[in-house]
């Protein structure tokens, strides 16, 4: 499953871009990230009068709050939640991603809950967002992922900076454009063939389809919670995902057309740039602290 970590290692892979210094790794983050979310458990919530953070502590910031709780249940160890994503030439939506290998598809978010330790490598995408009045009213910035699994130590910079520079939909993102955004990492899991276009269940499974429509190949994916933000039918989702693939033929005999549907599942895990910048800030004023 997805975590925060992973999305403090986009952040982190994207802003080091554009500062032009080497990123910290994957496991460099994940271990300070388990310093600070104990430095932020140690801080009394209830102390009125803790108005300054010392650079020892971390900011008293509510979402940062909410992540280290369910980072840190009853202890430091780590939960999660995943996402998924990619989208086709056209982009309907603020969770309309981009697959690397030219698939389409839009993003999920599932909430955070306790598990075990996060995988080493996996299918996955990475999607941004421009946040606007709150974290759920957000407009898609830019998305790309695989279904090829990847070592995720690798993986999650290569296709943040991918995402953020690439995505042909968009402008690249810049330097400017940093405070504005939230990032979404979903790792993708439980692939299996499905029966026929309706063998899935809404808001449990996402879609791939794959077909061919006179001598034409299309394809085209949809996250799991797409059709229930959109309010689709079963059959809504799977036309508009034919839509999206590109696919123009008169949708009420879209039965006509043979299917390939592979189900899967996704959850995802969301940060934003205040949560990472105040991280980030704390991590080089513990370094200042060191030298």
């Amino acid at each position: 499953m997805a975590t925060v970590e992973h999305c403090l290692c986009c952040f982190e892979a994207l802003a080091a871009y554009h500062e032009r210094r080497k990123p910290m790794s994957l496991s460099e983050i994940e271990k300070s990230w388990a310093e600070y979310i104990n430095t932020i458990d140690d801080q009394d919530p209830d102390n009125k009068e803790a108005t300054t953070v010392s650079s020892s502590k971390a900011p008293q910031i509510p979402a940062l709050r909410r992540l280290a709780a369910a980072t840190l249940p009853s202890s430091s160890t780590s939960s999660s939640s995943t996402s998924l994503a990619t989208s086709s030439s056209t982009s309907t939506s603020s969770s309309n991603t981009t697959l690397q290998s030219g698939i389409s598809t839009p993003a999920t978010s599932i909430a955070a809950s306790d598990s075990p330790a996060p995988p080493t490598q996996s299918p996955l995408f990475v999607t941004w967002n421009v946040v606007h009045d709150s974290d759920d009213d957000v407009s898609l910035r830019g998305c790309i992922g695989t279904f090829e699994s990847q070592p995720l130590s690798s993986g999650l910079p290569s296709y943040a900076l991918t995402s953020a520079l690439q995505d042909t939909r968009f402008h690249p993102i810049s330097w400017a454009d940093l405070p504005s955004l939230q990032v979404a990492v979903t790792l993708l899991t439980d692939f299996e063939p499905a029966v026929d276009a309706m063998d899935w269940e809404l808001g449990k499974h996402g879609l791939r389809i794959s077909f061919v429509y006179r001598g034409r190949r299309y394809g085209a994916t949809y996250l799991p919670d797409v059709a229930p933000e959109q309010g689709w039918t079963k059959e809504e989702t799977v036309v508009s995902l034919m839509r999206k693939a590109g696919w123009e033929g008169n949708k009420s005999r879209w039965r006509e057309v043979e299917l390939r549907v592979v189900r899967y599942q996704g959850k995802k895990e969301k940060l934003g740039y205040e949560e990472y910048k105040a991280w980030r800030d704390w991590v080089d004023e513990k370094r200042g602290e060191c030298t």
